[in-house]
Parts: structure tokens; sequence; C-alpha cells
């Protein structure tokens, strides 16, 4: 009996030295409410669809005027790497 009990007390005393459970680290890549600030300092009005894609955030949406507009930052340092304004084409449906 007393040496279940002092497995019992080792196991409760080994779980406090345990760290918690972290959430995903970024590593000092740009969060995707900062990307979306970049693309609306660029004109963008309406967002329609967000995409992390490897190294950059793909944002797609409507300008002010209405035109399908495209652009995609890079996660690491916040610069546009392609912007695509006034497009025809309709938005792709999920």
């Amino acid at each position: 009996m007393r040496n279940y009990m002092m497995t019992t007390c080792r196991r409760s005393q080994r779980s406090e030295w345990r760290k918690p459970a972290m959430a995903y680290d970024t590593g000092g890549l740009l969060s995707m409410q900062d990307a979306l600030g970049v693309a609306t300092d660029l004109g963008l009005a309406t967002v329609s669809h967000t995409q992390f894609a490897g190294d950059e955030w793909q944002i797609e949406g409507r300008d002010r005027s209405g035109r399908w507009m495209e652009v995609d930052v890079n996660a690491t340092t916040g610069e546009v790497r392609k912007r695509r304004p006034g497009l025809v084409r309709p938005p792709r449906h999920p």
C-alpha cells in the first residue's frame, strides 16, 4: 500500500514539471491582420478570400470601386509581392 501511494505522489509531482502546451509559434511571420492592413492600404475595401501559402499571404477581394483585386504580401517582410487591381473575373467559389 505504501509503494502505491508513493508512486501516485511522484506522478502528480512530475505533471507539475511538464510545460503547458503552447500555441504554434509563427517565428516572426506577419499575422493575417497585419497582411490585411497592407492590402487595405493599397485600396482593398472588402475581403472575400485570404490564404497563407508558404511564405506569403494571398488576399482577394474588391476595391472601393467594386473591381476585383488580388494582393500577395510577403509574410516575413510585409512587402507587396504582387498586386493585381481591377480584374474583371468574378471571385472563385469555395
